[in-house]
This record gives C-alpha cells, sequence and structure tokens, in this order.
C-alpha cells in the first residue's frame, strides 16, 4: 500500500532488493520498494515499516549523488533492523539501526541529516514526567490514554507496560 503519492523508482529499488538479498533477507528483498514523494518538505527520507516502503525527498536529486545513497542506506538500515527485530519493539535510532548501518557502509550516520531543506519546529506545549525515574518527554499533541515511560517498562517489567510508570502531565 502507498501511503502518499510515491512516484517509485525501480532502480533504487532493486539495488535495495540486491542488498537485502546478499544479507539474507528474502522478506525484505521481495517487498521493500523506494519512491520519490513530492510532498516531503523538511525529511530527506523515510521508512514505513511493515509496509517496506522506502520514501525520499525529491530535492535530494539537487544535492550531491552521495546525498541519496546515503539516504536510501540510512532508510533501508531501518528497514533491516525492523526485519530482523521481528515482532520485538526496538529504538529508532538503536543498537540494531546502528548495526545495519555499519554494514551498509555507513557507520557512524546520525539519526538525522543536516541537509539544506527548510526545517519545520514545532512547539512543544504539553510535557510528562516519568514517577520513577523523573525523565521528561515533551510532546506536541496531548497524550489521551495511559501511556508509561518506556525505560522504567523495559528496565522494570520486561517490557511490559506497568501503571507504576504512567506518565503524568506536568504544567509548563
Amino acid at each position: 500500500m502507498l501511503r502518499s503519492p510515491t512516484k517509485n523508482d525501480g532502480g533504487l529499488t532493486e539495488w535495495c532488493r540486491e542488498t537485502a538479498s546478499a544479507l539474507g533477507m528474502p522478506e525484505l528483498a521481495r517487498r521493500v520498494r523506494v519512491g520519490w514523494n513530492g510532498r516531503m518538505q523538511t525529511t530527506a527520507g523515510r521508512a514505513w515499516w511493515p509496509d517496506r516502503l522506502i520514501e525520499l525527498n525529491p530535492k535530494l536529486k539537487e544535492l550531491p549523488p552521495e546525498e541519496i545513497w546515503r539516504t536510501l542506506r540510512h532508510e533501508l538500515a531501518h528497514l533491516i533492523a525492523y526485519e530482523r527485530a521481528g515482532r520485538r519493539r526496538i529504538e529508532v535510532h538503536g543498537a540494531e539501526w546502528r548495526a545495519a548501518c555499519a554494514e551498509l557502509g555507513i557507520p557512524h550516520e546520525q539519526p538525522f541529516h543536516n541537509l539544506p531543506f527548510k526545517r519545520k519546529r514545532m512547539k512543544r506545549n504539553f510535557a510528562y514526567v516519568c514517577p520513577q525515574c523523573a525523565s521528561t518527554i515533551r510532546r506536541v499533541k496531548k497524550i489521551n490514554r495511559m501511556v508509561a515511560c518506556y525505560a522504567c517498562c523495559r528496565k522494570y517489567s520486561g517490557g511490559l507496560f506497568d501503571t507504576r510508570f504512567r506518565l503524568h502531565e506536568q504544567k509548563l
């Protein structure tokens, strides 16, 4: 399923398929697709799991070709990390992603780009604090359901939701 007006890129898709196949990931090799999304403004690329879709910002075409390939590898690393994790929850730019980046030839990849795209800054008007570790999470939107501190749930509850670590709204 395509999420937005994405124009498929057969050459980049084929490269991703060959790379996934070489890494022993037949399902990813079979299903991965790469496309250009003209609606992207601030982000260089996006990886959609479990759709196995990579979307790239067409503005990358105006930059040196190595930026396209670095961004493609960055996004493919996300899909590889999720493919390997299966149903296990992982951090977006965590250890699994960093390991996949290293395999793809970008061992010191950073989570965010510094490309000359306009930045979209959104004010985070809501803050939530964990009663256990006192860490604060700032959000653009209000949380309308029970949410617990992910780090504390992992550390003390085997990754399962635990009301002891429920986030409480903090007044700003």
